[in-house]
């Protein structure tokens, strides 16, 4: 069937009703809009207290008042009017915006689709003043406090098709409180309050940022977020990110605002996200309330009428600048934070950033072990603390004999002091004194110098008790030790592309193993990958693969089921494209092979080791899938267990 011919009718200037009925339909899409919009003229009004009361979602009714500056009686009817704004009044205040709204038109296609009051009062007025309808509406006395009261109703009662394209009542209400929240979290100083019909649903009073994210945010994100506060040039970065333990199933709890605007923005969240790459796997989003404050002239915000987009002048030192400014603060985490803060403390602690603790416990006089020195998973885990820290009148030593944990760690003290001897003089040394008991005088162990405490004893094979000055610690072993390996191997892969050499072990046997043809070609075809990665496989046959050499780091895996699983993941990401854009899937199938495994029975050397290793690992509370690897629990969570002093 032919479509009818449309209707040829001459050019003509459209009328100014319809004109803003056009702009509504961008400006105002839905209720919320126009929440949006009145709010953040509010907030550019100065405003320090704000209430919100709907009705029937804000179909029926959107009434906000604030305590602002007012607007003079003289132009109430200009505040209704197209393109009539205080905000900006040349091409240079366009180009540096600092007010939330700028358009001037959000007033006016509200008015075009709604029954709109507007009530005002400045400061130096008699009395408060009212324009009810369009711009060419009647200004009366009316009452009223300082500040501004704009009452709009029946939502597009003259646009009855825009209407049945609403959601249920319900819906809209949830999509305008979901607005009140954004911009509550973002403006701590002021006060909000939120009813529905009659009915007080939220309030805020004016507090800090802290409590204002944890109100709006619920408690599980208040217990599993990190400050950040970074600068760089005209670019600073504020604000909360979540650990990757509080990840959610949906990105609802990602909140992003550039001078104060809450905007969605590609080149932000994709900062955010790769910093979160090597934490947090899957289909889990992190949670997040970050600020970015830089200069206007920087950014364009006048992209689309919702403003919620906007273009920065250039976003590659943007996107570099949130990137690594996240990353450097997830890397802050409670293992390897120096310090302490007080209060209940879990594997998802708030902790302020500090110095690594390897920075404080090294020694630069005396060499460390070598990678292909070592001979045993104890010797792996301690080669970034052996030997120096445990030295006789180091810090471990001050540590061991007045922390109350002397006896327990007798062997371990011995070990690593006979270590320190036999490195520093090339030949093997008798045991160090065994440390003496502890006394009432003695000083108490520091937290500070070794937040995760020291091995009391291993649960099932799979769990490391350790005790600290806060209570018990516990440690799942392998997936601690699978984030330590790691950010190991990643260090590595950094360091060669900065021109140093991967430590590589070479096999004393060639271990050999049927392989397919598949297997053989990515061989030949992906030599010079499996090169940087540090493995030496050559193909003895069509048939035939021979593992001639690993990675230092990796040589007590099985080299057979490591070799395997390298050239699958190199074959399915494709070559070179495996080391840029599926690095951390690829890191995390090696570390994961070369972790100790479950039912693997360690010694108190060993554990301690671990957690040593961990304290001197960035990223160490979780594991390279986002799950925590150890948790505390405090004396006086264990005292209410049994009911101690009640």
């Amino acid at each position: 069937m032919n479509a009818p011919a449309p209707t040829i009718r001459p050019i003509q200037q459209l009328p100014d009703q319809l004109i803003s009925q056009i702009a509504a339909g961008e400006v105002v899409e839905r209720p919320s809009a126009v929440v949006k919009e009145l709010l953040e003229n509010a907030l550019d009004a100065g405003s320090t207290t704000i209430t919100i009361r709907l009705e029937e979602g804000g179909v029926k009714r959107i009434a906000i008042t604030d305590n602002g500056r007012g607007i003079a009686p003289e132009q109430l009817p200009l505040a209704l009017s197209r393109h009539a704004t205080s905000k900006i009044a040349s091409l240079s205040d366009l180009e540096n915006v600092g007010t939330l709204g700028f358009r001037g038109e959000a007033l006016a296609s509200i008015a075009s689709v709604a029954s709109v009051r507007v009530t005002s009062r400045t400061a130096n007025a008699a009395h408060a003043f009212e324009i009810v309808g369009s711009h060419e509406g009647v200004v009366a006395p009316s009452s009223g406090a300082c500040g501004t009261t704009i009452d709009v109703q029946d939502l597009y009662f003259n646009t009855p098709a825009r209407r049945k394209f609403l959601k249920s009542e319900q819906t809209e209400y949830a999509h305008c409180a979901e607005v009140v929240r954004r911009i509550a979290l973002s403006r701590p100083d002021v006060a909000f309050s939120l009813s529905h019909n009659g009915r007080t649903i939220d309030h805020w009073n004016v507090s800090e940022a802290a409590k204002r994210s944890a109100h709006i945010l619920g408690n599980d994100f208040a217990e599993a977020r990190l400050a950040l506060d970074e600068a760089a040039g005209p670019l600073h970065l504020h604000g909360y990110v979540g650990l990757p333990t509080a990840s959610k199933a949906r990105a609802d709890g990602q909140f992003f605002y550039v001078n104060g605007r809450f905007v969605r923005d590609k080149v932000l969240v994709h900062a955010v996200k790769a910093a979160y790459q090597d934490v947090l796997h899957g289909d889990r989003f992190p949670a997040y309330v970050l600020s970015l404050d830089l200069d206007p002239a920087l950014v364009d915000v006048n992209v689309h009428p919702s403003k919620t987009e906007v273009r920065f002048r250039d976003s590659r030192a943007v996107h570099q600048f949130v990137f690594h400014a996240v990353q450097r603060t997830l890397a802050q985490t409670s293992a390897t934070a120096h310090g302490s803060v007080p209060g209940p403390m879990t594997a998802a602690e708030v902790r302020p950033s500090g110095t690594p603790l390897w920075q404080l416990s090294q020694s630069p006089s005396q060499p460390q072990q070598r990678p292909h020195e070592q001979t045993s998973f104890g010797a792996q885990l301690t080669q970034t603390f052996s030997p120096s820290p445990y030295a006789p009148g180091s810090r471990w030593d001050d540590a061991a004999t007045g922390g109350g944990v002397a006896q327990r760690l007798e062997a371990y003290g011995a070990l690593f002091a006979s270590d320190a001897a036999s490195s520093s003089s090339g030949t093997a040394s008798s045991p160090a004194p065994m440390p003496v008991p502890m006394t009432a005088a003695d000083k108490p162990l520091s937290n500070d110098d070794f937040p995760l405490g020291f091995a009391l004893a291993q649960l099932h094979g799979i769990y490391i008790l350790a005790q600290n000055t806060r209570g018990l610690v516990l440690v799942d072993m392998h997936a601690a030790h699978e984030r330590i390996l790691y950010e190991q191997i990643k260090n590595a892969l950094d360091a060669q592309a900065q021109g140093q050499e991967m430590q590589v072990q070479a096999l004393l046997i060639p271990v050999t193993f049927y392989a397919d043809a598949m297997e053989v070609a990515t061989v030949h075809e992906h030599a010079d990958t499996l090169a940087t990665l540090g493995f030496d496989i050559a193909a003895l046959s069509p048939t035939t693969l021979a593992v001639r050499s690993v990675p230092t780091l990796l040589k007590n895996a099985d080299a057979q089921t490591l070799a395997r699983d390298v050239l699958r993941d190199v074959r399915e990401f494709g070559g070179s494209r495996v080391l840029i854009e599926r690095r951390n899937e690829l890191l995390g199938t090696l570390a994961c092979h070369t972790a100790v495994r479950a039912n693997r029975i360690l010694s108190q050397p060993e554990m301690n080791a671990l957690l040593r290793q961990m304290e001197s690992t960035e990223r160490a509370d979780q594991c390279n899938h986002g799950r925590p690897t150890w948790v505390q629990l405090e004396i006086s969570a264990l005292d209410k267990l049994f009911l101690r002093g009640q």
